[in-house]
C-alpha cells in the first residue's frame, strides 16, 4: 500500500506524457487547457510550483520590461481579508494555492525625447498586455503538469482590487491583475472547442 501511494504521489508531480513530435505536444497542451473550479485536497510540491512560475516568467514582454510579480498564497484563514466578498472565494479556499499576479503600471527609463537624461518613472503602455501573456503562460504550465486552474479577473474591478492591494501591501504603482487558484482537479472538466474558421480573414476583412 505504501509503495502504491508513493507511486501515485510521484505521478502527480510529473508533467503529462508528451507526444514524440514537439509541435504535437505543444498543440495538445494548448488545446487541452480548460478552466478548473474544483480541486482535491492534495498539495503541490514546491519544485512543481517553482516550475509553474518559471514558465509564467518566460512570457513575452513589451521592450522586455517584465512588469510582473507574484504573491503565492496557501493560508486560507487570510482569504476573507485578502479577497473581501469576491464571488470566487469558495474556489480559492478549495485550491492548493492561489497566485495573485501583479503588474507594475509604470516603468523607469530615460525620457523618450531625451535618451541621455536621467531615468524617470513613467506610465507603462504595455503592462496589461504583458500581464495577459504571463497569466496564460501560467495556465498552460498548469495544464502540462496535470493540474487545474482558473483565471479570475481582479483588474480593473476596484472592489476586487482594493482589499487585495491593501492586505498584501502592494506598492502604489502595482496592481493585482489576476487571481489564479491552482490544484489537482476534483472533477472531469473538459476543454471547450473554440475553433471558428469564420473568424479568420486573409488579406483584408
Amino acid at each position: 500500500m505504501v509503495t502504491v501511494a508513493l507511486l501515485a504521489a510521484a505521478c502527480q508531480t510529473e508533467p503529462q506524457p508528451v507526444a514524440a513530435d514537439p509541435a504535437e505536444a505543444v498543440m495538445a497542451n494548448i488545446l487541452s487547457r480548460k478552466s478548473v473550479r474544483s480541486y482535491t485536497a492534495d498539495t503541490i510540491p514546491a519544485a512543481v510550483m517553482e516550475n509553474l512560475l518559471r514558465a509564467a516568467m518566460a512570457a513575452p514582454s513589451g521592450r522586455n520590461i517584465q512588469p510582473w510579480s507574484f504573491v503565492v498564497l496557501n493560508d486560507t484563514s487570510r482569504y476573507d481579508e485578502i479577497f473581501g466578498d469576491n464571488h470566487n472565494m469558495s474556489m480559492f479556499k478549495q485550491s492548493a494555492v492561489v497566485v495573485v499576479i501583479c503588474g507594475d503600471t509604470t516603468v523607469v527609463r530615460p525620457p523618450r525625447d531625451n535618451p541621455d537624461a536621467p531615468a524617470v518613472q513613467q506610465p507603462s503602455g504595455t503592462w496589461r498586455d504583458d500581464m495577459g501573456a504571463v497569466t496564460e503562460n501560467l495556465l498552460l504550465a498548469v495544464e502540462a503538469y496535470g493540474l487545474g486552474a482558473c483565471w479570475t479577473a481582479c483588474y480593473p474591478y476596484l472592489d476586487r482590487m482594493a482589499p487585495v492591494k491593501q492586505a498584501l501591501g502592494l506598492p502604489a504603482t502595482v496592481v493585482p491583475y489576476s487571481v489564479v487558484p491552482i490544484g489537482y482537479p476534483a472533477g472531469d472538466e473538459q476543454p471547450k472547442d473554440k475553433w471558428d474558421p469564420s473568424r479568420i480573414h486573409y488579406g483584408r476583412w
